[in-house]
């Protein structure tokens, strides 16, 4: 069996959430649940309890996908060192500094 992905977890949360949302009793929602996604009982009734600890939907991700690229070896080292201080992964920063330079392209293109 394969393990289920983050995003296929969030959308289950989020899913569980708005059954409550709409006033469905856990009995109901549970059943739904099983129904819609193919839990178990005990798994659906887990995202249930889950989804009453949150205020809002979650956010689903895009799914991270690999790339090589070439970068020089000045950059890289401010990289893992800006890394390791802000506790963000590489790949973080640089999906934030990609969209941030292609959003100020948008906007003056």
């Amino acid at each position: 069996m394969m393990r289920s992905s983050n995003t296929d977890k969030t959308h289950r949360l989020n899913a569980a959430f708005d059954l409550l949302a709409k006033g469905y009793t856990l009995a109901e929602a549970a059943e739904t649940l099983t129904q819609q996604f193919g839990l178990s009982r005990r798994q659906a009734y887990r995202y249930l309890q889950d989804a009453q600890k949150i205020d809002a939907p979650v956010l689903v991700a895009s799914p991270s996908i690999p790339i090589t690229i070439k970068i020089s070896a000045d950059v890289v080292s401010r990289l893992r060192s800006y890394a390791q201080t802000s506790g963000m992964s590489i790949g973080e920063i640089v999906a934030q500094a990609v969209t941030s330079f292609l959003d100020k392209l948008h906007r003056h293109g």
